[in-house]
Parts: structure tokens; sequence; C-alpha cells
């Protein structure tokens, strides 16, 4: 079925946001119905059967956390939340984005990570951001077009990082003003939120920052500067009595794992009013990298448990973005699901994967999208079998190596260009350790027949695609 008619969009838009007012106990399975019937291809059918059965138990952490949602955001900026994420992003434009996708034959992101500047007011340890320079910006005619030509491939989810992406407060507002259909986050310190910030996000409803932080004030500190945790504090505090909904994202390290990973810090999340919590593992990305802040395999493993134990009981909604990957088929960069622009308009495959062929000031996004470093990628994915090893970088040794020369890309680092190889070498013996363990919960997975049936068939559909985009090629050619 094609994508949704706009006046059918319009009229159950209408209808969904009256389900949005009150009473979620009768209201939400509503509007589970109501995306059912707008989701035809049935892309989150096992999704809305799982909020269906929590949502008969009032005692469920998920209810729980849909009904905070009533009783601790702003109504309307929980409309525009749930508008442009589960309508506009997650069915409207996984529709379009799966017809672009078939008809250019390339992977089409459902998410774009992309940096306003470079610089920050923070100069935390084992951060690349500083190699790439303070200086360096991309203006809000780029950061526009870039949502522009999204938006007609599908892509409704706009992620900012830095750098510190608030130094640009003033423009991420605009943006947010001008795409108003356009759900907007950003990884952010926290320092830079302000009273007058937080009443402009009141204002437009479609920002959401997930904050960083590292743990206590003790961890926090040793990593991003003294005083940053008593900051960030006050932040959520200050989004927490203006009814704003906020997040936390956190890079569990060989220092802080334990902490982050334990029930107390969850805990210590919710009570200061975070609705999701963004996992990230730390990576050894830059000349200024410190490898011994690496997660041990253990580490690892004990947040694979511990995120796992916590998702069925406590009302936080938490995202691991390395052990997750049973839940995703593996990697979800290179387009597949999102990808990365840097405040020099490089375009990368990933946040943590500093290596580009193209830049979005001289090739347009879909360009990019079939630039030979991304179609390595579409080729290449999964890059193991095993999805608790989805990173070409961290866990398969060498096949980040062999996409970035194959495809001739080059360092984006504008201070200190990383070889790949030499890149890849810190990541050989954290990733040789994990393989076992990995092999170990991957065979004890409940999800693992589900995981590869899922891939089995994506694997299908993209061999579809391609052999259609043969075919027109033969004809043109003959």
């Amino acid at each position: 079925m094609g994508i949704v008619n706009e006046k059918l969009e319009a009229f159950g838009l209408k209808k969904v946001l009256g389900y949005l007012d009150s009473n979620p106990e009768e209201n939400v399975p509503k509007l589970i119905g109501w995306l059912r019937k707008l989701d035809s291809d049935g892309f989150f059918n096992n999704t809305y059967d799982m909020i269906e059965e929590f949502m008969k138990d009032p005692d469920n952490n998920w209810n729980r956390l849909i009904k905070s949602m009533y009783t601790e955001i702003d109504d309307g900026v929980r409309k525009k939340l749930f508008e442009n994420f589960l309508v506009n992003s997650a069915i409207i434009g996984s529709q379009k984005k799966n017809k672009c996708e078939e008809k250019y034959n390339c992977n089409i992101p459902w998410a774009i990570l992309m940096d306003p500047t470079s610089a920050c007011n923070l100069h935390c340890t084992g951060c690349w951001a500083a190699d790439y320079g303070n200086k360096l910006n991309m203006s809000f005619e780029t950061l526009d077009s870039i949502i522009e030509q999204g938006k007609k491939l599908g892509t409704y989810m706009y992620i900012y990082s830095g750098g510190e992406p608030l130094v640009r407060k003033d423009d991420i507002i605009r943006l947010c003003e001008k795409h108003n259909d356009c759900e907007f986050l950003a990884f952010t310190n926290g320092t830079l939120i302000d009273e007058k910030f937080a009443d402009e996000m009141l204002r437009v409803k479609n920002f959401v920052p997930a904050i960083s932080i590292e743990g206590f004030e003790e961890e926090t500190d040793f990593r991003r500067g003294k005083g940053t945790y008593r900051k960030v504090i006050e932040a959520m505090d200050l989004l927490r009595t203006k009814r704003l909904p906020f997040g936390a994202s956190l890079c569990y390290t060989s220092k802080n794992t334990e902490n982050i990973g334990s029930e107390e810090y969850i805990d210590f999340l919710i009570e200061h009013g975070c609705k999701f919590a963004w996992f990230f593992t730390y990576m050894p990305v830059g000349v200024d990298a410190v490898p011994e802040l690496m997660a041990t395999p253990q580490q690892r493993k004990f947040m694979y448990d511990q995120i796992r134990k916590f998702r069925g009981t406590k009302p936080l909604f938490t995202m691991d973005f390395w052990n997750d990957g049973e839940y995703v088929n593996g990697c979800i960069a290179g387009g597949r699901c999102y990808l990365h622009i840097n405040a020099n308009g490089d375009v990368e495959p990933c946040a943590f994967i500093h290596y580009a062929d193209s830049n979005i000031k001289e090739k347009t996004l879909l360009e990019a999208l079939q630039s030979p470093l991304f179609m390595q990628y579409r080729k290449n994915q999964p890059f193991n079998n095993n999805m608790l090893q989805p990173c070409p970088l961290l866990d398969n040794p060498g096949r980040l190596t062999d996409m970035v020369q194959k495809s001739g890309a080059v360092s984006t680092d504008m201070q200190h260009p990383e070889d790949v190889e030499a890149l890849s070498k810190k990541c050989e013996d954290a990733a040789h350790q994990w393989e076992p363990v990995a092999e170990e919960l991957w065979n004890a997975s409940e999800g693992r027949e589900r995981s590869e049936e899922k891939i089995r068939k994506e694997l299908e559909r993209k061999a579809k695609i391609a052999e259609k985009a043969a075919k027109k090629v033969k004809v043109k050619a003959g």
C-alpha cells in the first residue's frame, strides 16, 4: 500500500490528538488501534501487541512510564512528541523511507545525526570533538537543507551532537519552528540549558535534550570537569519544573560502568525526571583517545544483564547502542537507520566512524547515501551473524578497514587524520575478548531465532531491490 494519503493523515491526526488529552488507561488502547490502521504495512505490530498487554496491568513499569507522560509532561509538548515521533517518523516516515530505498537501491536513514558546531564549552577526557578544532560550523542554510532533503526521503527525526550543539541555541530553535513536523533531540552536556532556553523549548514543543552524565558527582567531574555534575542536576531540575521531557546520554567506561549500571543510579535518573537513557560504550577514536577507558568484556556483559533486568522493573526507556543489536539486526549505521554529518559537512556512516567520501556541501544527501562508502555498508551489513557483535570497528576486526579502503574514503579528522588500520588495531584485543562472551549470550538469547528471521527477511528484501535496480540498468543500457 502507498504512503498515507495527506487528507486521511490530517483527519487521523485530529482524531488521535484527542486520545492524548487525558485518561491514558482508556485512550492509549484507542491510540494503538488507530496506529494499527495507519500502519497498513504492519511495521510495528509486535510493539502494538506489547503496549496493549502491559496497559492492562496498572503496576507494569511501562504502564507507569506512559502515565507519567500525562502527569509530568506539558500537554502540548506530549501531543507534539507523539505526533512527530509515532506518526510522522515511525509510520509515515517509515513507509516513505522504504519506498525510497526500493527506488534508489540504497540505505535511507530513520534519523540523521548532525553537528551544528565543533565548538564546546567543556574539555572531556578522551573526547574526540576537540580534534576537529573549535571553529567548524554548518550554516543555518546547510542544516535546513539537510532536513528538507531528509524529509523527502522519509526522515523526520534529527539529532544534534558536536561539540556542544547548544552553542547554536538560536539556530536550533529556528529549525524547530520551521520544521514543526519533525522531532529534534540533542546530545548535550546540559550546562548551557537555562530558563530562557527552557521556555523556548516549551514554546516550540519539538525539542528534547539527552543530557550527558557520567555517573554520580565523582565520575562525572572526573571526565567532564569539576562542577559539571552540579550544573547538570540544575538543568534537569529546571526542565522537570517546566514539565519538559528529557533523558540521559550515558557513556560507560572502565571507570564508571558499575555505577552507571547500578539500580541506585537508574533510580537516581528516574527521580530527577529522565524519561529515557541512551547507553554508549567508550570508543578509542582520535589521537587523544584513552584506550584504558574502554569497558572490559565483563563490564559490557554487566551492562547487558542490568539493562535487560531494569527493562522489566523500571519506568525508564533504555537503549544500549551496542548491546541492543539483537533488536535492530546488528549495526544501524551507514544510513541503514542513521548517519552522521560532522560540523565540516562530511557525511560519515556513524558518529564513531570518522571516515567519509562525501561532503554535504558538494553532494546531495541522496548522492552521499549512494556513495561507495555507504554502499559498502549496505552490502556488508550485518557484519556478524551474532547480533551482539554488531560493530565493524569494535567487534569485527578488519571489516571497517576493508570498507574504507575499497571505497576510497579518507579520515575526516581535521587536525590529526587517523589511519583506519591504526584505529582498528586499538580495538582488536577488545573484540577478541568480547567474542566468547557474546557467543555465550547469543546462544542463550530468547530473541535469537526472531532476530535471525528478521535478518533473513531483510537480506531477501535488499536482494530483490538490487535485482530490480540491475534490471533497470540493463534496460537503459540496451
